[in-house]
């Protein structure tokens, strides 16, 4: 594996690469990193160039001030910038989990030209999210999380004790379970205090204002790339091939968000994990993998 850094849309990202091949890009969500994708970087760098970069805010990567920085337009633009620095012209393969997923769904509407294939894991494509939060009572109860995270009190919130309230609600129950090590937890932390990191990946949801709508407020609530992409059917359609893994108990995100999935995705395979929950990369990498390896081909 290769650490390198890579200056797109005026932001240096610090990306980790191994292999060489076609593209795969690799999006991790929030609160991780690069390392989310350590498995995928074994594997899939056995024939292809995968690139798994630190977004924008986060860990290693620059941490621009500005929260508009940080909408939608601005982080697609990234992945396009990393996407031509590392493809070579050629069509790419775009995996992405949670915020990484929300760029994706949008990236893959924006620019379907630029794609292969599309992977993602447990990120609701943002017209069925926008639907949910607005209507489904399980899904708004599921995701008051993202107001808290918008609250101004967050990171002290989150930083406190060495990180140890996100620790645990991230990585206390694999840790327990042996999906992952105290050196990975080290490794969570250490992301996590780097100066500015948690503010930039908080300001995903601040600058996008993602969250079910708030008390007083039902003007809130447009999901991620919703922002960027609002629009009929027609406009909101993926038109590449996409698979899709999800995590069946997942607490953040219900499985109602694979419901009507294939209105908006024509091209669309799903694979369910019944046992995995949003962190389903990590605890069914093995998996996970062969869903990916059986749908690139």
């Amino acid at each position: 594996m290769n650490d390198v850094y890579v200056t797109v849309n005026g932001v240096r990202l610090h990306c980790v690469t191994a292999g060489e091949g076609p593209l795969m890009l690799c999006l991790h969500g929030f609160p991780e990193f690069w390392y989310e994708w350590k498995e995928q970087l074994r594997e899939f760098g056995k024939d292809h160039l995968v690139a798994a970069p630190d977004l924008r805010g986060y860990n290693l990567s620059e941490k621009p001030a500005e929260l508009d920085a940080y909408r939608v337009p601005a982080l697609l633009e990234d992945i396009r910038g990393l996407a031509d620095h590392f493809r070579q012209g050629k069509r790419f393969i775009l995996v992405a989990h949670d915020w990484g997923g929300a760029l994706a769904w949008g990236f893959a509407i924006a620019h379907p030209e630029a794609l292969e294939k599309l992977v993602i894991i447990n990120a609701p494509h943002p017209a069925i999210f926008r639907e949910l939060l607005m209507n489904d009572a399980e899904q708004r109860q599921a995701s008051q999380y993202m107001l808290l995270f918008r609250s101004p009190g967050a990171e002290a919130m989150l930083l406190a004790d060495g990180c140890a309230l996100l620790a645990e609600n991230v990585l206390g129950e694999m840790l327990k379970r042996g999906v992952m090590t105290e050196e990975d937890r080290a490794e969570y932390v250490k992301a996590w205090q780097q100066p500015g990191a948690l503010t930039g990946g908080l300001n995903y949801y601040r600058a996008n204002e993602v969250g079910p709508p708030a008390p007083g407020n039902m003007g809130m609530g447009m999901p991620a790339a919703a922002h960027a992409f609002e629009g009929d059917l027609a406009q909101m359609r993926v038109r590449v091939p996409t698979l899709v893994i999800w995590g069946e108990k997942d607490t953040a995100l219900t499985v109602k968000n694979l419901e009507g999935l294939e209105k908006y995705v024509p091209e669309l395979t799903i694979r369910r994990v019944a046992v995995g929950s949003h962190w389903v990369l990590h605890e069914k990498a093995a998996e996970v993998n062969g869903y990916i390896r059986e749908f690139i081909g």
